[in-house]
């Protein structure tokens, strides 16, 4: 039966959603989820918002080649979707392993996002993404930095290359999927792009550095 997170107490009921959802067998590491959780808390709070029964988690800890995109139903308790998800290339090959908030860099910025309007450009339907962390992410739409689809992002390219294709820095995801799940986490949920990555630990303030999943 499903477990659902109390809006109220996520971080403390976010172990047991981890555990029923069966987050580790699908890849999702316990400490992208426990951040995303305690994030999303925080920008509930501030009331920047519009839906918090959902949650975005790209877990750049994992390589290209897996699908460490997920989008949860926090209020059902349930996996919507899992897919696999671009990162700059700049920022590494198989796996993204450096990040940029700076224009031209083409690298991806870590952190929390808040979900915008979709629009029709250069790539089809796609999602802006409003970044919320000062000196992180917060030249995002100033970069273009959106989800949009992309032909490079499928298994096809991982059976031949071992990792997918790269992007400019946006979060590019399967041509398959992209409308569903756009429309899904479109007009105001958290996105939270995580890596263990030591700059950007010490530096967010979107969370508690000792937080824990209970």
């Amino acid at each position: 039966m499903p477990v659902a997170v109390a809006k109220t107490n996520a971080s403390k009921s976010s172990g047991v959603l981890y555990q029923s959802l069966k987050l580790d067998s699908l890849g999702l590491s316990r400490e992208a989820f426990k951040y995303a959780i305690s994030g999303m808390e925080k920008l509930e709070e501030a009331g920047k918002l519009s839906n918090a029964d959902l949650i975005t988690i790209v877990d750049f800890s994992l390589p290209s080649s897996k699908k460490r995109l997920f989008v949860i139903d926090l209020k059902n308790g349930k996996v919507l979707f899992n897919t696999l998800v671009s990162h700059g290339r700049n920022s590494g090959a198989a796996v993204a392993t450096e990040f940029s908030n700076a224009p031209e860099s083409f690298k991806s910025s870590l952190g929390f996002y808040i979900t915008g309007e979709t629009y029709k450009g250069e790539h089809g339907y796609s999602l802006r993404l409003q970044g919320e962390e000062a000196g992180i992410n917060d030249n995002a739409l100033s970069r273009g930095i959106v989800m949009h689809s992309a032909a490079y992002v499928n298994d096809k390219l991982v059976r031949l290359q071992g990792y997918i294709g790269r992007s400019l820095g946006c979060p590019a995801i399967p041509e398959k999927v992209h409308k569903l799940i756009i429309e899904e986490i479109r007009n105001g949920t958290c996105l939270f792009l995580y890596s263990p990555d030591k700059y950007y630990m010490a530096h967010s303030k979107m969370f508690e550095q000792d937080t824990t999943i209970a």
